[in-house]
């Protein structure tokens, strides 16, 4: 008998249990385990292996080389596409090839999968488990929710998926998901959801609240379908955490009911459009719960409000803290754009919001969000006097122009502007000269008495809470006062 289960019934049997019993009962436990062929032989016809062909022009792929803006930012490097490139690619071939996958959603040959699978491609194909290979027309994409519907004529109906309800998902359930990383096709790997609403940050899909699994999964499974144990489709396989391009544990797939929304409106409209509440939110970090006197820093803080848009309309004010979205409570910040982008446009929702202490609902009709925005940058520097500072607080003010007040936006009265860096309190906040003070501890700034008057109690150990505007962007930052010990 082997040593290691002698031990394994000395053991036992010093514990005073049935050594049969224990060796018996080991069979038993692994019977327990979900089986997951069924859901192999009924779907894996749905799955395809798609291939993207580029000659070079049109080559704006996203994936293994970090985008515009990344290079220079670790976190973002981590986050890295997996879409499949070639096993060896040579240096030479004029003509590339990515490998992804996709399923198919409907017998008339609609396919679902990434749009970082087919971005810029000349040419899609994909390739059935009967091995046969069609090309495929892209017929619409949304890049924001990295999503791309494909179309192709077999001549026969296909089989298809059955779509399943993703908001059901809940951490610990059995996941299953079929593709072709490194282009081996049907490739059956399973974990369990490891996380939900998971949101990879604002420069990342901020629109998407993403299934965190630990289904293995690599390059090459991107588009490929996430199955519960019902056989149901839940997610698109779509991401990984990793610092190699490699499986390291952690994968991330796009719900399946954003996914069939988007496909939805590609197919009624030719794009997709998305809710627009009308403010910019950050955090509630450590600082604005002392300052505000919070419980806990739950919630969405609103840093600005767009003028004109529902959110001003509804009377919503810089220095909210947003609780709950149409019933939806918020745990944080992240939370709470995914909410927005699903909400169809010229819906009214209720939004809980916290205020000087108490909360109150407010009805906010949601707009439609522009497409393919890109926020630009504006500087601004006020004019030389007069002026004014905090020396504990390391920086100097001085009144905002009429043209910088123009081009952020901003309305007659609306902020200072920070002349000089003087001290470290505001250097190592990472304030700059430019940047205007719009609130100071939720008082409204517009002139340097105001500021003065806003700090001139200032004490060792004391937090100031500051709403500053750089450019488009407007956040709260927390200045402490060193106490000196």
């Amino acid at each position: 008998m082997n040593r290691s289960i002698l031990r394994i019934v000395a053991c036992l049997a010093l514990s005073g249990l049935p050594a049969l019993f224990a060796v018996q009962a080991q069979p038993a436990a692994a019977a327990g385990l979900p089986d997951f062929t069924g859901i192999v032989e009924r779907n894996a016809p749905a799955v395809v292996h798609v291939e993207a062909k580029y000659t070079g022009a049109n080559d704006r792929r996203r994936g293994m080389m970090p985008g515009p803006g990344q290079a220079d930012d670790p976190q973002a490097e981590l986050f890295r596409r997996f879409f499949g490139m070639p096993m060896m690619p040579s240096p030479q071939e004029q003509q590339r090839t990515s490998l992804g996958s996709g399923f198919i959603i409907s017998g008339d040959g609609y396919i679902l999968t990434n749009n970082h699978v087919v971005e810029g491609a000349d040419k899609v194909s994909v390739r059935l488990q009967d091995r046969r290979t069609l090309t495929a027309k892209v017929v619409g994409t949304d890049p924001t929710y990295d999503i791309a519907l494909l179309k192709v004529d077999a001549g026969s109906k296909l089989p298809a998926v059955s779509i399943g309800d993703s908001r059901a998902l809940k951490p610990g359930q059995w996941v299953l998901a079929i593709g072709s990383p490194f282009g081996f096709d049907y490739t059956v790997t399973q974990g369990i959801v490891s996380a939900v609403g998971r949101n990879l940050g604002q420069r990342d899909q901020p629109y998407t609240s993403f299934i965190q699994t630990d289904v293995p999964i690599n390059r090459g499974n991107s588009g490929g379908p996430l199955f519960n144990l019902d056989g149901a489709v839940v997610g698109v396989n779509s991401q990984i955490y990793s610092n190699t391009g490699d499986y390291l544990g952690v994968s991330f797939s796009i719900p399946i009911d954003v996914a069939m929304n988007a496909v939805q409106q590609i197919k009624t409209k030719g794009y997709v459009s998305r809710g627009m509440l009308g403010v910019m939110v950050q955090p509630v970090d450590d600082d604005m719960v002392k300052a505000f006197k919070l419980d806990n820093g739950v919630g969405a803080a609103v840093a600005a409000v767009t003028p004109g848009s529902g959110a001003e309309k509804a009377g919503v004010q810089p220095g909210d803290i947003i609780l709950a979205y149409n019933g939806h409570v918020l745990q944080q910040a992240a939370d709470l754009p995914p909410l927005v982008g699903m909400t169809k446009p010229g819906t009214t929702v209720p939004m809980e919001i916290l205020r000087n202490g108490k909360k109150q609902t407010l009805q906010v009709t949601i707009s439609e969000a522009e497409r393919d925005k890109s926020a630009a940058g504006v500087g601004g520097s006020g004019t030389s006097s007069p002026r004014t500072g905090s020396a504990a607080l390391g920086l100097t003010v001085q009144p905002l122009d009429n043209d910088t007040r123009d081009q952020l936006g901003l309305k007659k009265g609306q902020g200072v502007v920070i002349g000089e860096i003087t001290g470290p309190v505001a250097a190592q906040a990472g304030l700059r000269a430019g940047d205007v003070i719009l609130m100071v501890n939720q008082k409204r700034i517009g002139t340097v008495d105001e500021f003065k008057e806003a700090t001139k109690d200032m004490k060792p150990g004391s937090t100031a809470l500051l709403l500053v505007r750089r450019g488009e962007q407007s956040s709260f930052i927390g200045l402490t006062i060193p106490d000196g010990k």
